[in-house]
């Protein structure tokens, strides 16, 4: 059984490639999930997913 990993996406990114990364690793399309972070952020206030997305960029390691 493989494991997937998740990684840092270095062709679909807009910042750190947190989201491109995330879209792969769940089959899911990254544009969609950025809506999604977007309305999450802007309706819970700003400063959780912003710290909340820094330490994602910090920790999901870049594809070797």
């Amino acid at each position: 059984m493989e494991h997937k990993k998740l990684y840092k996406s270095d062709t679909d990114k807009v910042l750190f490639g947190v989201f491109g990364g995330l879209g792969e690793y769940l089959h899911f399309d990254a544009t969609i999930l950025r809506i999604i972070y977007v309305f999450v952020t802007a309706f819970s206030g700003f400063f959780p997913g912003i710290v909340a997305y820094i330490v994602a960029a910090l920790i999901i390691p870049k594809k070797n």
